[in-house]
């Protein structure tokens, strides 16, 4: 195994500070975390116990301080605590990294930091955003984007550096017989239909939190359009958030053939199980649904905003943000045509394969963190 040292002396001391942690940072941290131990980097994760539960930092060998919320104050202490003896820190995220650039005010410490998504604010809010966006831009030494306006944002924040983030998606393994919902011999897929309720209808998935800016509002009207279908398609929502009852009130009032299931553990299976997958956000930079949806050979429907377009390529039907209708149409043709199905599951997979790998996410990284500590690998 080679090992980081930072001139020649001992390994490199990261300190990875996580916020939040939205599903797709908080695997990203983890896989970067286990790539960067094998190559010989000491790696701290800062962050909130709840949000490390279960994503196993120790188990790849790194070390975890629990570190609060950023509603805590004593989160700011705590982080400038953990970060004593860094040789670099990297936060993932704005809030994560707001309060990294403050726990480093004085220090020379090299500050990397990756922004996963975008912060949506409005009136007074969005003021306060854009403040610190540039304050983060400022203080860092290095951005890293997960999409390339993600990365234009920064520079028009002030960034000094800001670069696009080799982000690798580690697929989640697979459901057996994911490779399509029509094998009659895959049980599994059968029975989480059978549950659902969607053995002999279409089964279209979303996925996310039940929050504003997600696009489920456009997503409920488009489902007006799909009731006259013979049988009914139904649409199944893996998410909570403070929008459900909202959601539900509509669903029930329009009769929409929609079913809010709530947090669910089991998302790769339901998946796996659908026809078709439904990202309707005005929204996105590096999609955790759109990567997991190609990975699985579903065919997917998704907004043409952020960074979709270059993640997915031509593997998925692209429709205007906030266009019930045309999101509504692209779902309609898509059932009635098997072949394109059929296509877009083999244009999904070979798009998949042109993804940047964990051992390439972990390289770019290593690469700046070289830049900023002038470390060499033996």
């Amino acid at each position: 195994m080679s090992s980081h040292t930072p001139h020649g002396n001992s390994p490199l001391r990261t300190v990875q500070v996580l916020g939040g942690g939205s599903g797709g940072s908080s695997v990203h941290v983890r896989s970067l975390a286990a790539g960067l131990v094998a190559r010989g980097v000491r790696v701290t994760v800062c962050a909130p116990t709840e949000v490390a539960r279960g994503l196993g930092f120790r188990d790849v060998g790194a070390q975890h301080i629990p570190v609060p919320r950023r509603s805590d104050p004593a989160s700011v202490a705590a982080l400038r605590l953990a970060c004593a003896d860094a040789d670099l820190v990297h936060a993932h995220g704005l809030n994560a990294a707001v309060r990294a650039a403050l726990a480093l005010s004085g220090r020379r410490t090299p500050l990397v930091v990756t922004w996963h998504t975008r912060t949506h604010a409005e009136g007074a809010r969005a003021h306060l955003l854009r403040l610190l966006e540039r304050r983060v831009a400022r203080s860092a030494s290095v951005v890293l984007g997960t999409s390339s306006d993600l990365v234009d944002r920064a520079r028009r924040r002030g960034a000094r550096d800001a670069r696009l983030a080799a982000v690798a998606f580690p697929g989640p393994r697979r459901a057996e017989g994911s490779a399509g919902v029509e094998e009659d011999a895959d049980r599994p897929l059968h029975k989480a239909r059978a549950e659902l309720g969607a053995v002999d209808r279409p089964l279209l998935m979303a996925v996310g939190a039940l929050e504003r800016h997600r696009g489920y509002e456009t997503l409920l009207d488009a489902t007006r359009a799909w009731r006259h279908l013979d049988p009914v398609p139904l649409v199944i929502i893996a998410g909570e958030g403070q929008l459900r009852g909202a959601l539900q009130g509509r669903i029930e009032d329009e009769g929409l053939p929609v079913r809010i299931l709530g947090r669910r553990d089991d998302v790769p299976e339901l998946l796996a199980a659908a026809d078709i997958a439904l990202l309707p956000s005005p929204w996105e930079a590096r999609s955790v649904l759109a990567q997991e949806a190609l990975h699985a050979r579903v065919p997917l429907v998704a907004t043409a905003v952020g960074g979709v377009p270059d993640l997915v390529g031509d593997a998925a039907e692209l429709v205007p943000p906030g266009d019930a209708e045309a999101l509504a149409d692209a779902v309609v043709c898509l059932l009635a045509d098997p072949e394109r199905r059929e296509q877009l599951r083999a244009l999904g997979e070979a798009q998949a394969a042109t993804w940047p790998t964990e051992d390439e996410t972990v390289a770019q990284v290593l690469s700046v963190y070289d830049e900023l500590t002038g470390t060499l690998t033996t």
